[in-house]
């Protein structure tokens, strides 16, 4: 395969988290002269340099989407900015709805800012499949399906989306958004309450997961690695809608994954039921075939498959 990056820098906000360390793991494969990240984590950093055994090529910028200047700073003779960097978890937005607005439309603006002073000639915004959709009128959800979110994360997100689309009609900023499943995989860190981590971490150390509600409610759930590569093999493609749905199209209930895992580990206690969180809805599964037309979207992990790669990687970690 050709380098599509060859005469490209591109710039990964959220370098240093969950999905832009496996963006840029991804896009130094082709060329790591490419790429510079952006975090707002110095602690990462070093974690990073050490994950990758980077030198000067890779460039890390320490900073946060809040930071105009810093922003305006680490994308100067940038080609393409995926941005990656937000507030991810909606139970933390139900508690601090104006940090959450702050750094996912506050944050997407400046970003957009940088790029349009700086002369970037695409963006891609990472978007949620789920929270912005709000309780379903029907499934899968398609791109086209009424968006009512109920929770400021899903608000906050799909409203950066509104953003992403005037700089386009204002400044002829090229973008593509895709709105993601339900991320998980290795290099997951369960302080983002992201189910498949927080249990898995839970189960190695023997300790009782807590499962909101009856664990039937389903999600759809998507391999970060999968969703890492595609995203970067799309970097250069000009398809005939501007925004995606990708997931894996099944739905999984909290409870089957609580049985994987305990399978897994050999856990041999219950989980612990509570309360279920309002604002977050009961059912979803995305409809991707917009993303397969277009973009050749085929991903290649079933969740079981993930699943026990994710699970391994926290177990070697213990």
């Amino acid at each position: 395969m050709k380098d599509i990056f060859e005469g490209k820098t591109v710039l990964i906000t959220g370098g240093t988290g969950f999905l832009g360390r496996h963006l840029a793991k991804e896009i130094l494969k082709y060329n790591p002269h490419s790429i510079r990240l952006l975090s707002r984590d110095e602690v990462k950093h070093h974690n990073v340099q050490e994950q990758f055994n980077y030198d000067e090529t890779l460039r890390h910028f320490i900073g946060d989407v809040r930071d105009i200047r810093r922003l305006s700073k680490a994308t100067e003779g940038c080609d393409i900015v995926i941005h990656a960097a937000a507030q991810v978890m909606l139970r933390k937005s139900l508690e601090e709805p104006v940090e959450d607005a702050q750094i996912n439309i506050i944050g997407t603006i400046n970003v957009l800012e940088a790029c349009r002073k700086n002369n970037v000639k695409r963006i891609i915004y990472t978007s949620t499949g789920g929270a912005r959709v709000g309780e379903p009128e029907y499934l899968p959800v398609d791109e086209k399906h009424p968006l009512n979110p109920c929770s400021p994360y899903g608000i906050s997100k799909h409203s950066a989306e509104h953003y992403v689309w005037m700089y386009n009609q204002l400044y002829g900023l090229d973008y593509l958004i895709f709105c993601f499943g339900n991320v998980y995989g290795p290099r997951d860190d369960p302080i983002t309450k992201r189910v498949t981590a927080i249990f898995a971490d839970k189960m190695i150390k023997g300790e009782i997961p807590t499962i909101f509600g009856d664990g039937d409610q389903t999600r759809d759930f998507i391999f970060v690695e999968d969703l890492a590569e595609f995203i970067v093999n799309s970097i250069d493609k000009n398809p005939e809608h501007r925004l995606f749905h990708l997931a894996n199209g099944k739905q999984i209930s909290v409870n089957r994954i609580f049985d994987i895992l305990k399978k897994l580990s050999e856990f041999k206690g219950e989980a612990k039921h509570i309360e279920a969180i309002k604002g977050e809805v009961r059912d979803i599964v995305l409809d991707t075939k917009l993303a397969q037309k277009e973009l050749g979207w085929k991903p290649k992990h079933s969740f079981e498959e993930g699943l026990k790669k994710t699970f391994e990687w926290f177990k070697s970690r213990k």
